[in-house]
């Protein structure tokens, strides 16, 4: 039996448009990430409606985003394994494709995309890969804080005054942050189709014992006769951006020069002897200008006045993540604690992170108080991936990009937050993610701890007192809620009796076994007569029958809840269609559950979100477990109540343990009354005896 991950991940899968519609696919800490040859034949609405996936993202004329929360992983790995996606997984999987004559197609850079999404695609996409390296590092600076905080060690002390075992714990993390250049130059590369190890030899260059022997930053010495202004390299991540960017447009042009048979050879040869010097000379100063730059007129703001930088930065990144411009302010992180030693956003950025975190616990809190199952896994998921790893995606896929009002529950809170990093004038002594473990990276930390609260609390607290969702959007969540636990206490009833007249029969079959053996086969062979395989369902109130797909509500119309027909009632009472008993009848009246003799479990529900009515324009005719007989009246119903009262009449009639035939079919016919056929069904194939 297949596994729910693969059952979904093939969901997934048909819903994109199949394997021959994705060009493209990776993922990150949350997302499953897809290139698609044509957006449009996604199915936004199936995908959306699946439990496990926590979102959906458009990104410009190609991307599209599938948020999973963090087995993401998991998906991508049982995606590779779907027939036709096969080669994603391979060493190439994240460059160029090749189209049916064999040539390559080649992404972004040629124009394909608009420029600013590729661009930012590009920054997100080549970070998405190293992200659980500095992750894993930025915990291990945290240790080191935390030895700093209890005085076993002095965390920015030269390493020849610190004991060999902190030497080496610090090169842990430094073995991320120093060569950050060489990954980024990988994966940057891989990005647009170029080769990866050219675009990690072309940064390792300025990180070797020979480079740094020719001098100190900003020395100038001769290299072929040219005075080359030095820089130090380690940590920079723009330099190694723009060599990638570079590295494509060269390798593109030898591809084109040098005949195929040697360019194994002479192409990596030839862009290593190209592209080295030339980032040595121009492009490594010229990232190096761009990150400094970025960096100068974010330090102007902050001696200008750390406090309004303390609020414009948690109050700016709601909306720079969700769609990815939050990556190049990373960059300037890691930048300012290379240069200045300590860096300035990150502190006020924790104030958002906590915010959001906090609005998310608060539906939490809220989904438990409603047995909400679906959003008490988003939203639990969002908030320890939040708390303790420090990453946001979850919370914002899962929770904030749906409902409306989430936003007004998580400004005050970015607001509230900063303001408290701006009177400590919190700083980062490290590059770290913002969780409750990474706490100590921050001075002054009890201000930060204040700030990372302040942010939580208002947020958290503008949730459980005001929701987060709109009018309609709770109507209807309470709604669906309400059709679940229809459905489930509909399931469970049949169950019941089924389990209780099974133990009738076995108490009564020892008494009878001896006078009924003689005639055991005749009666199996009738019963195989009487019961046909095939049979029909007539309408049990009259009106227009119509394919459930046009119910304006996702669970029926998604057959969530069974296959059958929806009735636009002309009609004034609900019948039943055939003999047998009521298994459920809600007390508002709005539907009624059958447990008809040829197996059927059938639900008939009176319009939607009638629920709230409690009764008005309902009259129930029966009762739970009474016997009725094709024709029964079971409730009668005032159409003209109900469309007063603002909600639809049309009536879904399920069949609600569809999963027990082979097949459900809804008959959509132009009027149907209570002799009309509207249900087809065919009953599973006995298993035949060995």
């Amino acid at each position: 039996m297949a596994s729910t991950t693969t059952t979904t991940s093939q969901f997934i899968l048909d819903h994109l448009g199949g394997p021959e519609n994705i060009r493209q696919m990776s993922h990150c800490a949350t997302r499953l990430r897809f290139q698609l040859d044509d957006v449009s034949k996604v199915d936004d609405k199936a995908l959306d409606s699946d439990p496990k996936v926590l979102g959906t993202v458009p990104q410009g004329d190609h991307g599209y985003q599938v948020v999973m929360g963090g087995s993401v992983a998991n998906y991508y790995q049982e995606l590779l394994r779907l027939p036709g996606m096969e080669h994603f997984g391979d060493s190439t999987g994240g460059g160029p494709k090749r189209d049916a004559s064999g040539k390559k197609q080649y992404e972004g850079v040629r124009g394909r995309y608009d420029w600013v999404d590729y661009a930012f695609e590009f920054l997100s996409d080549t970070f998405r890969p190293i992200l659980w390296a500095l992750l894993g590092a930025s915990l291990i600076i945290t240790l080191l804080v935390l030895a700093d905080t209890f005085g076993l060690q002095d965390f920015r002390a030269d390493m020849a005054d610190q004991p060999d075992t902190y030497v080496f714990m610090h090169a842990m993390w430094r073995s991320v942050f120093y060569f950050l250049p060489i990954m980024v130059g990988a994966t940057a590369a891989r990005k647009l189709g170029a080769n990866e190890w050219v675009g990690a030899a072309i940064a390792a260059a300025f990180l070797t014992p020979e480079f740094l022997a020719l001098g100190e930053a900003g020395d100038t010495v001769q290299v072929f006769g040219l005075p080359m202004v030095l820089n130090g390299y380690a940590g920079q991540v723009f330099p190694p951006l723009i060599a990638a960017i570079g590295l494509f447009w060269v390798e593109k042009l030898l591809k084109w020069i040098i005949p195929e048979a040697v360019q194994m050879v002479f192409v990596p040869f030839f862009s290593l002897l190209i592209m080295i010097p030339a980032t040595g000379f121009l492009l490594g100063p010229f990232g190096i200008g761009i990150g400094n730059g970025i960096s100068d007129l974010l330090y102007a703001v902050n001696d200008f006045s750390p406090f309004i930088l303390a609020i414009i930065v948690p109050m700016l990144y709601p909306f720079l993540v969700p769609l990815g411009l939050h990556w190049p302010l990373n960059a300037i992180m890691i930048q300012n604690i290379n240069t200045l030693g300590y860096d300035f956003i990150q502190g006020p950025m924790g104030a958002w992170n906590f915010a959001c975190f906090g609005v998310v616990t608060g539906v939490l809190i809220i989904s438990l108080r409603e047995h909400n199952k679906q959003m008490r896994q988003v939203s639990m998921g969002g908030m320890l991936a939040g708390l303790l790893g420090g990453i946001s995606e979850p919370s914002l896929y899962g929770v904030l990009l749906r409902f409306k009002k989430t936003y007004l529950r998580l400004l005050p809170g970015c607001f509230a937050g900063g303001v408290v990093m701006g009177i400590f004038d919190v700083k980062a002594s490290a590059f770290v993610f913002t969780s409750l473990l990474t706490i100590p990276a921050m001075d002054p930390m009890p201000g930060y701890a204040i700030g990372l609260a302040v942010a939580f609390f208002t947020s958290f607290f503008l949730v459980v007192f005001f929701d987060y969702r709109g009018v309609e959007e709770k109507k209807q969540v309470l709604a669906d809620l309400a059709e679940a636990r229809e459905a489930e206490a509909l399931e469970a009833d049949g169950t019941a009796d089924d389990t209780a007249d099974d133990a009738a029969e076995a108490d009564a079959a020892p008494a009878a076994a001896t006078a009924a053996a003689p005639a055991a086969a005749t009666a199996t062979d009738s019963d195989a007569a009487t019961e046909e395989r095939e049979f029909s369902l007539t309408a049990p109130l009259e009106g227009t029958a119509v394919a459930l797909s046009e119910i304006p509500d996702p669970m029926f119309a998604g057959e969530r809840l069974g296959k059958g027909i929806a009735i636009i009632p002309s009609g004034d009472t609900v019948f039943a269609p055939a003999d047998g008993k009521v298994l459920t009848v809600q007390k508002s009246g709005h539907a009624v559950g059958l447990a008809l003799d040829n197996g059927v479990q059938l639900l008939v529900h009176i319009g939607i979100d009638t629920v709230e009515m409690a009764g008005k324009g309902f009259e129930v005719l029966v009762e739970k477990k009474q016997r009725v007989t094709r024709g029964t009246p079971l409730i009668k119903f005032d159409r003209a109540t109900i469309e007063e009262a603002g909600f639809n009449p049309i009536t879904p009639v399920l069949i609600t343990n569809t999963r027990k035939f082979e097949s459900v079919t809804g008959l959509p016919t132009q009027a149907a009354t209570v002799n009309t056929k509207v249900i087809d069904l065919v009953r599973k194939a006995p298993v035949a005896a060995e």
